[in-house]
């Protein structure tokens, strides 16, 4: 049976972590609820053109991240608010129970192994 405390201590440290990792790069816009990348703090004019493809580019590297987190992170959010459903922890294809080992290593998990491949 699946310890659905164990499983929420895990995703509300998971939601933490993300959250902090987000706002390194990141800022919530509340009219659209996303999270949308900032550029890097810098204190010099830049006037070099290959600085700023370099600054380009470290926007497009942020851009990315922010939105590999804000997919983990809302799915993070999906399975605390469903860890009170009957049918949390079973695979969203099979309706199997998912594995308590994947639950543990991914508690935000919606597929068992076998139908994850």
């Amino acid at each position: 049976m699946l310890n659905k405390k164990i499983i929420k201590e895990k995703l509300e440290e998971e939601r933490a972590i993300l959250i902090g990792q987000l706002k390194d790069i990141s800022q919530f816009n509340s009219e659209n609820n996303k999270w949308e990348a900032v550029p890097e703090v810098i204190d010099v004019p830049e006037s070099d053109p290959n600085d700023m493809a370099d600054r380009f580019e470290e926007f497009e590297a942020r851009s990315s991240m922010v939105t590999i987190l804000e997919k983990r992170l809302n799915d993070i959010l999906l399975a605390l608010k469903n860890l009170d459903n009957k049918n949390f922890g079973l695979c969203k294809i099979c309706k199997k129970e998912i594995e308590e080992l994947r639950m543990l290593a991914n508690p935000a998990a919606q597929t068992c192994k076998e139908c994850k491949e």
